[in-house]
């Protein structure tokens, strides 16, 4: 019989259940509700591969359950209405005895993708649920509190899986390979495998087994074919990270659009990390356009909040929206001469006093010495009445005249 791999490798226990520790962990909420002998209804929310359906059947293996896999996609009413008709005997019946198990008389049906039945069919659940003849398990890629009916959602605890992460594919991974002995797979064959995955286990699993199917030895080039995508020779902690980015920022410095959005889709299809790139435009909004265009530094800002809110691959489109902004601005670097000319005064030069009139005169003593003396608090009110300029001094005695911040840098 030709097994699919990701089936050989369905966790049986606990222990080798990878991922979602907050439900399934020693402490997990739902290993401690089995553990205790009592489950309710529950929809687990959470991306394709991330353990949904392995863990209803787990559940239902420690309850020792009947377990009845139902499809939102193929099935209808009445085939609901059969299976209910034979929870409700299994329900009636004695506990059956055997030489190796106890089965409770306890129907978990199990519901994939539960978005896909429509109000008829989600309703057609309820009345079962509440009394008890079923344990419903939905699983839903959507969010539930949208594509679930409000009725159902209230009799059914909501539990969040979430993506894989890279440790947690690799540890699937290296599971897989055991079933090759035989085989030989890189190590950039594997890194490659677990960065397409994108913290799908199955996309994962998958991947392994055709591979291990094209050659014995699984290189890169093997890797490339089984998850269909190109690798892109970009090392996060190495050079080809920090040349791109340095590419990236130059291209928006030199007003080239087009080349900016290259060096953009590079690190994108590498998995740079989005409020990376964004925190980098942001800085880049103040270092080299500034004031001669300050809603650069809003858009900026405001494309780094947005790629923390909505994530890839949406945020794709608000970082090349900001991008294309940030090389087509005008530029200036004033600001950025100003501060480090500033700072390069604090470093190098013995300074003087604040002056004293600029000092808060905070007990009677800093009055008697000055402090605050002879300050205008609003030379622009004063000049406005006079219609004349108000000198006063502002910087230290022997910076008195120094000009850091020139608009005219451009």
């Amino acid at each position: 019989m030709n097994i699919p791999l990701a089936e050989k490798l369905r966790p049986k226990t606990w222990n080798e259940f990878v991922g979602q520790d907050h439900l399934v962990g020693k402490n997990g909420v739902i290993r401690k509700m089995v553990e205790k002998g009592k489950i309710v209804s529950m929809i687990f929310w959470g991306p394709p591969g991330c353990g949904k359906t392995t863990l209803a059947r787990l559940i239902a293996k420690y309850m020792k359950a009947d377990f009845i896999p139902f499809s939102a996609v193929t099935s209808g009413i009445a085939e609901v209405k059969k299976i209910i008709a034979k929870a409700k005997e299994r329900r009636d019946m004695p506990w059956h005895i055997s030489t190796k198990q106890i089965f409770t008389n306890q129907t978990i049906i199990f519901i994939d993708e539960i978005h896909r039945f429509n109000k008829a069919q989600q309703d057609a659940f309820l009345p079962y649920v509440e009394d008890g003849t079923i344990t419903l398990i939905g699983a839903t890629t959507e969010n539930p509190g949208f594509e679930v009916i409000a009725p159902l959602v209230s009799r059914c605890q909501i539990y969040v899986l979430y993506q894989l992460t890279d440790k947690e594919i690799k540890k699937i991974i290296d599971k897989a390979i055991e079933f090759y002995p035989n085989h030989q797979f890189e190590k950039d064959a594997i890194n490659h495998i677990i960065k397409y995955s994108h913290g799908d286990g199955r996309t994962a699993i998958n991947a392994i087994e055709l591979a291990a199917s094209l050659n014995k030895k699984v290189n890169l080039k093997i890797a490339e074919k089984a998850v269909q995508q190109k690798a892109i020779f970009y090392d996060k902690k190495g050079d080809w990270h920090y040349d791109t980015i340095s590419a990236f920022i130059k291209s928006m410095r030199g007003d080239d659009p087009d080349a900016t959005l290259h060096y953009l889709a590079r690190m994108i299809k590498a998995g740079e990390d989005p409020v990376f790139i964004a925190r980098r435009m942001v800085i880049f909004a103040s270092e080299d356009i500034g004031n001669v265009q300050p809603t650069a530094l809003v858009l900026a800002t405001s494309c780094m909040q947005a790629v923390h809110m909505i994530g890839m691959p949406e945020a794709t489109l608000i970082l090349a929206q900001t991008a294309t902004y940030l090389a087509t601005a005008k530029k200036s670097i004033a600001s950025t001469v100003g501060i480090q000319q500033a700072l390069s005064d604090i470093d190098e030069k013995n300074i003087d006093p604040i002056p004293l009139h600029l000092r808060n005169p905070e007990n009677k003593v800093m009055k008697k010495l000055g402090y605050g003396k002879n300050h205008i608090r609003y030379p622009w009110l004063i000049e406005k009445k006079l219609g004349k300029k108000i000198k006063q001094q502002y910087l230290p005695d022997n910076l008195k005249g120094k000009k850091y911040y020139i608009p005219d840098w451009q």
